[in-house]
């Protein structure tokens, strides 16, 4: 790739739109330093210095996806809380629209507080409902979501299980972005994992792979090419990318490409997933074959791993990182 070429897909980016629909969920760290143990129980007492609060989950894939330009559309469910403001509030500040979440008094607003002391997590403290919506939250974002879906260059199924992608969902945004000729990408968690079929690019880490499929992979070429194959008898998509940790990542559309991990240093991997499968989604929209957007969406992971917290990637960075490893 030439700079120019970079330079020119960097722009392309900021023509696209997409969607995301997933568990939206409020990421809040609380800060400080442990210097003593509780005289009550033998646990660290921890003086904290500050708190921040970050849009995770759906929201940091949107997040992502909206720091390289695009137009990005959040679809989610809140609760009626006070999190639901907060989670308002934080999109409002990176200028993502609101309008998409549908609020529902039956349940929290996912949020995951982590305690941390000089960078080393303590503890997690989950405010959440893993039920599945009703009936009549499903079709009220199925409906919305038909609205826009001919206007869309790609959309993101993002799961974490807390009850937003139920299989009705699923199948209902598949089955509409099929008949558009829209790519879906999916980033799947252990339950409802063969609920995608039909999808165009499926995206799990190797150990949900083997859970998956109830077999032991190790973190070896050949026997994730084993995997990917038995998914395929599984899963009727087009393609898969499976995220290997420090092993980098690997494609199967077909034949098996390998993609090695970048060589940036790490120091949180929070939010990477969600820093690949949107990156995957621009590169989709933006007419990219998949091992480009994969090789990008890698480089793209390591920039964020950088940073403690799940952060959305910096265009910068980024562009700083393909001008120097994508030549």
């Amino acid at each position: 790739m030439t700079p120019d070429y970079i330079e020119q897909l960097f722009q392309s980016f900021r023509k696209q739109k997409i969607a995301v629909i997933g568990d939206v969920m409020i990421d809040k760290y609380i800060f400080g330093h442990v210097s003593r143990i509780s005289p009550e129980y033998p646990v660290p007492v921890v003086d904290v210095t500050h708190e921040s609060s970050r849009l995770g989950g759906a929201a940091n894939v949107a997040l992502n996806i909206h720091a390289l330009g695009a137009q990005t559309l959040l679809f989610g469910v809140t609760g009626t809380d006070q999190g639901r403001e907060t989670m308002m509030a934080l999109m409002e500040e990176q200028g993502l629209e609101t309008g998409l979440l549908v609020p529902d008094p039956s349940r929290p607003t996912t949020c995951k507080t982590r305690i941390l002391s000089q960078n080393h997590h303590i503890t997690r403290v989950d405010y959440e409902s893993r039920q599945p919506l009703d009936t009549e939250t499903e079709k009220m974002l199925i409906g919305v979501f038909r609205e826009v879906a001919g206007t869309l260059g790609a959309v993101v199924l993002e799961d974490y299980n807390k009850g937003v992608l139920t299989e009705t969902l699923i199948a209902s945004v598949i089955g509409i972005c099929r008949e558009l000729k829209v790519p879906v990408l999916v980033d799947p968690k252990l339950k409802g994992f063969f609920s995608y079929q039909g999808c165009t690019v499926f995206k799990p880490n190797l150990s949900e792979l083997a859970a998956s499929l109830g077999i032991v992979l190790r973190n070896v070429d050949e026997e994730v090419e084993a995997g990917c194959l038995l998914l395929r008898e599984r899963l009727q998509a087009d393609s898969f990318v499976v995220t290997r940790s420090e092993k980098g990542m690997t494609i199967y559309d077909g034949t098996f490409t390998h993609i090695p991990a970048t060589s940036l240093e790490v120091a949180d991997v929070s939010g990477a997933g969600d820093t690949v499968i949107g990156m995957l989604a621009l590169g989709t929209a933006a007419g990219l074959d998949l091992v480009t957007s994969t090789r990008i969406a890698n480089l793209a992971a390591g920039t964020v791993c950088q940073e403690v917290g799940a952060v959305p990637v910096r265009p910068e960075r980024l562009l700083r990182a393909c001008l120097e490893y994508l030549r």
